[in-house]
This record gives structure tokens, sequence and C-alpha cells, in this order.
């Protein structure tokens, strides 16, 4: 097949271009930031300056993978959520709007999504037909696949859209900087510890874009995450273990928002107890099915 990946360049990016290329798939990546270095197995590149209109040139695509989007670390301040917003909700239906243009529009675009379209839920199992939930993440999660189900409906093509939930990687996320803070002795829990996390290791995450990608019995939501969800005392408890440090400075929810403002609520502070129901139908076998495991990969990496 030949697909296409938006965001290439990115944590989760180059793991599936070099693992499409490895399932002897036909890559072209596609990124809004200098491609410094070639990226593994990649047949073509295109890059474009941020701040321009984006478009894609015509190509036969047999599925297009689009992960492109603003980083979520960070301040927010309202110049970052506009680019949080703008970055996934804006661009996708520019980019809709162009591939409905083509002659050949992408057979299959499997849309990154996350797994903030639920918005916190407290104990709730979350399924891929669970409704969606409340606030800013959720708000822009919603609009950002009506986007996506653009081309479905303007095209016909088969449209997938990955909720994802907290990806565990060294290459990348929010795990080096957690790693760094326990290995300092400073970990614990955030806030009650008591919000459920939906996680996934960045393995199965780029796994499973490149089946859902090919696999054409694949449509709509998909709750990637892992099978057994944690809450953030379970989490903290375990990476301390995995690490061999202390894990029992709390981090108060007050002093939280203090610092991180609206962030702390929506990505810290919230409860998502998602279940990866459409995966488990797909008959994908996790894996790192515990965060155990996928902690002990993570800590003590193979060569």
């Amino acid at each position: 097949m030949r697909i296409g990946i938006t965001g290439a360049t990115g944590f989760i990016g180059r793991k599936v271009c070099r693992l499409a290329a490895e399932a002897g798939h036909q890559v072209i990546a596609y990124s809004r930031h200098p491609i410094a270095e070639p990226i593994p197995g990649v047949a073509e590149t295109f890059q474009q300056p941020l701040g321009t209109p984006w478009a894609l040139p015509e190509t036969q695509l047999d599925a297009l993978i689009h992960l492109a989007g603003e980083n979520l670390l960070g301040f927010w301040n309202a110049e970052k959520k506009r680019r949080i917003r703008d970055s996934r909700v804006l661009f996708t239906r520019q980019m809709v709007e162009h591939l409905a243009t083509w002659k050949t529009p992408p057979a299959a675009l499997v849309s990154a999504s996350g797994i903030g379209y639920y918005g916190s839920r407290s104990d709730e199992l979350l399924t891929e037909q669970s409704a969606p939930g409340d606030g800013f993440l959720a708000e822009v999660c919603i609009d950002w696949e009506a986007a996506a189900m653009g081309l479905q409906e303007r095209c016909s093509s088969r449209v997938a859209l990955l909720r994802t939930g907290v990806v565990l990687g060294n290459d990348g996320g929010a795990f080096q900087l957690q790693s760094l803070i326990f290995k300092l002795g400073l970990g614990g829990p955030i806030g009650s510890g008591k919000q459920w996390m939906s996680w996934i290791h960045a393995d199965d995450e780029a796994a499973l874009i490149v089946r859902i990608a090919t696999d054409p019995s694949v449509s709509g939501p998909v709750n990637l995450c892992a099978p057994t969800p944690v809450t953030n005392a379970q989490y903290t408890k375990a990476l301390g273990k995995a690490l061999h440090r202390p894990a029992f400075i709390p981090a108060p929810a007050f002093a939280m928002r203090l610092i991180m403002r609206d962030m702390a609520d929506e990505m810290l502070l919230c409860s998502q107890r998602g279940i990866c129901g459409a995966a488990e139908k797909m008959g994908y076998r996790f894996a790192y099915p515990t965060l155990e495991s996928a902690l002990s990969q993570l800590v003590s990496p193979s060569p």
C-alpha cells in the first residue's frame, strides 16, 4: 500500500513511518517542520513552512494517517490554546477540503483524536460508544473528528478516529519528564490520585495505527489505550517501583492549577477510564497489556 503520514517527524509519526515501511508499505511523509535527517524507510518526503496554507501534492494514496497537531505540553495561555485548536480543527478541515479536490482522494483517512473527547468522567468505563464530555479538549476533539469525517461525507472514504490515551515512550511525550522527576526522588501522586489514566505503550500505539490504516473493516472511533487503565496513584506507585525511587511527595491539586492553569484540570486531574473495545474486536494482541510490562521495557529497553 501507499501510505501518507502527516506529522511524520513527531514522536509517534516517526515510529509509524518505520513500522509501515518494515511491513512493506511505501511511505510518503509530510511535515510542517524541517526534516533534518532522513526518516528510515520513507520513500518520499514533503515539507512546507509553518504559517502557509497546507496543500498536499496530489498522489495516489491508499491511506493517509493524519497525526499533525500542536504539542499539548506547555503553558496553556490563550495563544497556546488557539494553536492547539487551529492545528487540529482548522488544519484538518482545510486538509479535507483540499483532498476532496483530488481526482482520486485517499481511500482511507486515519485521523488522530484523543481520549480527551470524553472529558473527565470519574470511574465511568468509557467505550467508543460513550457520549462526548465537556471541557476545552473535549470540544477540540469533537470538532476535530467532525472535520475528519468530512472526507467520508464528501468522497465516501473510510475514516477512522484515533482516541489516543497517554502514550508512554522514551522518545518523546511526558514520560521522559516524569522519569526525571522520579529519579530525583520528587515523584508522587497528583491531587487525590484517584483519577483514572488511560495509557498505551508507544510501540502498541504505532502498531495499532498501521493496523487500522491497512484494515478496511475498521472505521469510526477507536480508543487507543491498553486494556488495563490505572489510577494516578497506581501509576505513581508502579513508576516509583520500576525506577527504584520513592513516590510519596504529593502534588496538591490547587498547586497544579496555580502553576499549570487549565492544563491541570484537562490533563492531570481529569479522570478517563477508557477501554479498548474496537482494538479487541480487531483481534489485536497488545505487546504491553499491563502497566508493569510497559514500564519494565521503558526503564530497561532491549538493545
